[in-house]
């Protein structure tokens, strides 16, 4: 069972941004998308949500073709976190979060006691229980973010794909969210994020794919795959290795 993409070719109806994408995400895995600005790693993600039309190729989830699939069947399957914005509306937390229950109840229907008991319970795993009764437009970007991981996971999905999910996120809570994300591999889900940080890659993914203009330059697994030689390829600048006294690496622009 998995969210699989084969000579995928995505973008808008004006202009293509990328092609020949093959790419497979199983449950149980974590998968990192790596690649620098303007890559077309926001557009292919809308893509595989079904959010964009794919311009060629195949797509399917869990062997159905995903344009088959209705977007309530979409919406329960796979759960979304964007780049954290500002918000329009002052709706409480905890009403953002209940957003994500409406995969299940409807759009406009009433939340019943298991949307709000589901509801409850992302919020203090993601340890911002404290925030449900606060405006989402006047708490920080970072507790923004980690109210729409607690949304996406609401829906109950069986995957969930995730934007540059601690862009915004202080340094603890960069390392609470990475680690949420092994844990939710180890329930079984399936992962997919984007990140400009190869180091997360290598120590929470298990697979990686580099991607730079639209085009597919790499992917395998986290721990062959990821090198000096290939970083410097695909953000074109000098990479430093830093080797710990343990053996574990960490890269950094030279």
């Amino acid at each position: 069972m998995s969210l699989s993409a084969a000579d995928l070719a995505y973008g808008y109806r004006e202009r293509l941004i990328g092609r020949d994408i093959a790419l497979s995400l199983a449950r149980g895995e974590v998968l990192a998308l790596l690649g620098p600005n303007g890559s077309g790693k926001t557009t292919l993600l809308k893509t595989l949500l079904g959010l964009l039309p794919a311009r060629g190729g195949s797509l399917t989830l869990d062997e159905r073709p995903l344009s088959a699939l209705s977007p309530p069947e979409r919406a329960r399957a796979l759960g979304y976190v964007p780049q954290a914005h500002a918000g329009t509306f002052a709706f409480t937390v905890l009403s953002v979060v209940l957003m994500g229950r409406s995969a299940h109840g409807g759009l406009f229907a009433a939340p019943s006691r298991r949307d709000h008991a589901v509801a409850h319970a992302m919020l203090e795993r993601l340890g911002i229980d404290r925030l449900a009764q606060r405006p989402y437009t006047l708490i920080s970007g970072g507790e923004r973010q980690l109210a729409l991981i607690a949304r996406a996971l609401a829906q109950e999905p069986a995957y969930v794909i995730l934007d540059e999910p601690t862009a915004s996120l202080d340094f603890g809570n960069q390392g609470r969210v990475m680690s949420e994300i092994r844990r939710l591999a180890a329930e079984g889900l399936g992962v997919l994020f984007t990140t400009h940080d190869p180091n997360q890659a290598l120590r929470h993914a298990d697979r990686v794919m580099m991607i730079r203009d639209g085009q597919a330059l790499a992917s395998g697994p986290a721990s062959t795959l990821l090198t000096p030689e290939r970083l410097e390829q695909l953000y074109r600048v000098p990479i430093e290795t830093v080797r710990g006294d343990d053996g574990r690496v960490a890269f950094l622009p030279g």
